[in-house]
């Protein structure tokens, strides 16, 4: 854990570039001459013309943003092409895969910076996936995505996806927005922003949200609160500049788990009153909780984070052509996980008594005590908690020096990280399987007693444990311009990672030594003995990459990068030392005049070393190995006339496991597809502005299709492919006044993204557990600019 000494001593060490994309995706001021965009993540220096930029980029304006009404952080992702972002599970909980990059879930090929720098080194950790410390909001100007690329150098070395946030920035005059919205569901979210200028060279920004509710998958209770407030304050010398910023986020939201559902091959239907949009196994009565072993829980706290970030970025001319520029981040905080996780499928009563060698002797409600019939459908489910407590120090230092057509630049990242988990896994009531389940107690026929208070069973998991990581990195990188049409650039990064843990090791137990009492049996519990885990190694990654124009409309490049990735605390922890390598080539091309922008990427991607980890029967349980993945992504965007644009983007991908094996590496998977990525995903987008006087309608809607994937990296789980609507209108009244309604998945249809990771094997049988996409729904805004 990071100490003050520490902290003071390390802000002195070394910091990181800035960064830099390469391709655009469709926007609304998509007819801005190209050579005018410069894009500032994941690369050297203070950025690149898009132009000249050899790699996939996709840069996401604010006006993007409102268009594409994210639900959540993650959820505004799904605009990326190559990227598959799950946010059926809430606000938080997200799945984000990239590029045929295999994972079990979580964003492990996914890092997010702010302001060019990581906010927490770690892509994810277990129950730990980085939009969970974010939110979209005013206060962003733009996102910038680079899928591959340049990325294995600059930050934490990601060679998958880095999304970075640009915050936006106080100006000459003061400016401000007040916006309030509601939806169909009864949420609230308040918006505010403020800036302008603190003197002749010295700007700043403030501005944030807040909301409540209780989430379009309605528990009962109020499950989606909280809010974030992000301020900023730039300064700017003769020959440089300094930002500085905070962040503090405290939002929780309902983290979402699949629910039952009736599989009838690729259609997918209602299980009982439970609506596949909407339904929720969590209500009133599982709420609140006193786990057996004493703990008292709330799922109303739900999945999110409490947290600060503080970050600075620093730049300034040392000489002529030379450039020190600097970026560092601290983050410490929070971020929590209490849910109710699907122990079962759905079944009678009668079943599960049957499946306990006996039959009902008497099952009765725990609140009110009334009898319920032995064909009654029935679930189980546990409360698990998972708490983390999270500290990160992050900076990076690089020196550029440009001369003629060729520019170098110098650099060195340094990353403090630790992690203080506490889990508690397990926990599970027997629960009649309808929407805002109902506690049950279950006596067996043979005088066995299944259930205290509505629990089967106590916790099946326990971690105490702290962890701590440091990454230290130098990079190199040479950008030359060899003719006016050509570009070339190469660099190479060498990056030390170390990790250390102490671990509670866990016993089970019969708490009460009695045999026939069926719900403590097997119990889980943290015994008082510990373990060491300990993790060293340097790896190098490169790259080189060639630009061509030929002409200022029309550019072609091609890139290949070796990209490492470090093994994650929790793998560690399950003894699981293997480092992922991914080597990528790709090439594209980039069109845009006034007609049309069009940027096309074909991938080719090698991983080793994978590691694909879910919780089965109680246990972590890890699938090892690599994989190929080859693909074309495509975005762009066509305007035929004025006022009316037709955004698209679309990707095929055929991703395949190679020398891939479970079962302790008995089971062979090659040849399996990659779980939870589909070989065609598109969206298209069309949008048609009507002016008259200073008001101003515009209409909006998006065509998206998912394909067929398989949930599991046995290919037993299938989920079926869906394609929604979103819609949307907003009315510019004036200048200052605008009005919004935007509609979520407008045909309310019901498309799953991920099977039951926990009871694999599930799809022979016709009620199954799935996480759908949220239903439809409608979002009204009104804001004030002033």
């Amino acid at each position: 854990m990071l100490n003050r000494t520490h902290l003071l001593a390390s802000i002195a060490l070394i910091a990181l570039p800035t960064t830099a994309f390469a391709q655009e995706a469709p926007q609304a001021d998509d007819a801005a001459p190209a050579s005018d965009e410069i894009i500032v993540t994941g690369t050297a220096g203070g950025g690149v013309n898009r132009q000249a930029a050899a790699f996939a980029i996709t840069n996401i304006t604010s006006d993007a943003i409102d268009k594409a009404a994210p639900n959540s952080t993650a959820d505004l992702f799904k605009v990326i092409p190559g990227v598959s972002a799950e946010s059926s599970g809430g606000q938080n909980g997200a799945n984000i895969f990239v590029r045929g990059y295999p994972s079990g879930g979580d964003a492990e090929f996914v890092t997010l910076t702010v302001q060019g720098v990581p906010f927490f080194s770690p892509p994810t950790l277990s129950f730990l996936e980085n939009t969970q410390l974010i939110r979209i909001d005013e206060t962003i100007d733009r996102v910038e995505a680079v899928r591959g690329g340049t990325g294995a150098l600059f930050g934490n070395g990601q060679p998958g996806l880095t999304v970075n946030f640009v915050q936006k920035e106080g100006g000459r005059d003061f400016e401000g927005l007040v916006k309030g919205s509601i939806t169909d569901y009864g949420d609230i979210r308040g918006d505010m922003l403020l800036s302008g200028p603190l003197g002749e060279n010295t700007s700043f920004m403030v501005g944030g949200y807040y909301s409540s509710g209780h989430g379009i998958r309605n528990p009962g209770f109020t499950a989606e609160k909280g809010g974030q407030i992000t301020g900023n304050i730039r300064h700017d010398f003769d020959k440089g500049s300094l930002l500085v910023y905070a962040r503090y986020l405290n939002d929780h939201g309902q983290w979402l788990l699949p629910i039952p559902v009736i599989r009838d091959g690729n259609k997918v239907r209602q299980f009982g009153n439970i609506d596949p949009g909407t339904g929720a196994l969590a209500g009133p009565e599982t709420r609140l909780s006193v786990l057996p072993d004493g703990t008292r829980t709330d799922l109303a706290d739900g999945r999110g984070a409490k947290l600060i970030n503080l970050g600075t970025n620093f730049d300034y001319e040392i000489g002529d052509g030379l450039q020190l520029r600097y970026r560092a981040s601290y983050l410490n905080g929070d971020a929590d996980t209490t849910g109710l996780v699907p122990a079962s499928t759905a079944m009678t009563a009668n079943a599960y008594a049957a499946s306990l060698g006996s039959s009902v002797g008497s099952l009765t409600y725990v609140n009110g005590g009334q009898a319920v019939s032995g064909t009654q459908q029935v679930i189980r489910a546990g409360t698990w908690i998972v708490r983390k407590q999270i500290e990160d120090f992050t900076n990076d230092l690089n020196v550029e020096w440009e001369s003629g057509n060729n520019k170098f630049t110098l650099g060195g990242y340094y990353s403090d990280f630790s992690s203080n988990d506490q889990w508690n896994l397990g926990n599970v009531h027997l629960l009649t399987a309808e929407n805002n389940g109902r506690l049950l107690n279950l006596t067996l026929a043979n005088g066995q007693i299944a259930t205290n208070n509505g629990f089967t069973q106590g916790s099946f998991f326990n971690v105490n444990a702290a962890y701590d990581g440091r990454e230290y990195a130098f990079y190199a990188v040479d950008e030359y311009q060899i003719t006016p049409e050509l570009r070339f650039d190469a660099g190479l990064r060498y990056q030390n990672y170390r990790a250390t843990g102490t671990i509670e090791n866990n016993s089970s137990v019969d708490t009460d030594n009695n045999p026939n009492t069926l719900y403590n049996n097997g119990t889980a519990v943290l015994n008082g003995t510990f373990r060491n885990i300990a993790y060293k190694k340097g790896a190098w990654s490169w790259t080189a990459g060639l630009n061509y124009d030929f002409s200022s409309s029309v550019g072609a490049y091609i890139r290949y990068n070796r990209g490492n990735t470090n093994p994650f605390f929790d793998n560690l922890r399950d003894g699981i030392f293997v480092s992922p390598r991914v080597d990528n080539y790709e090439g594209g091309i980039k069109v845009r005049t006034d007609l049309v922008s069009l940027y096309a990427t074909l991938f080719h991607t090698k991983f080793s070393g994978l590691v694909t980890t879910v919780i089965q029967n109680g246990a972590p349980v890890a699938d090892i190995g690599g994989a190929r993945s080859t693909g074309i992504e495509l975005e762009g965007q066509l305007r035929p006339v004025d006022n009316f644009t037709i955004a698209f983007s679309g990707t095929w991908l055929d991703a395949k496991y190679r020398n891939f094996f479970a079962g302790g590496g008995t089971i062979d998977l090659s040849g399996n597809r990659v779980q939870r990525q589909p070989k065609w995903q598109w969206r298209v987008t069309p949008s048609y502005d009507i002016e008259f006087g200073d008001s101003k309608v515009s209409l909006f809607s998006t065509f998206s299709y998912i394909g067929d994937r398989f949930s599991d990296t046995a290919n037993t789980q299938s989920l079926p492919h869906y394609f929604k609507i979103d819609a949307g209108v907003s009315f510019d009244v004036n200048q200052a006044l605008t009005f919004a309604v935007t509609a979520d998945n407008l045909t309310d249809k019901v498309g799953l993204t991920e099977g039951d990771p926990r009871t694999l094997g599930q799809t022979g049988g016709e009620v199954v557990n799935a996480r759908p996409i949220l239903g439809r729904s409608f979002r009204f805004s009104a804001a004030y600019k002033f």
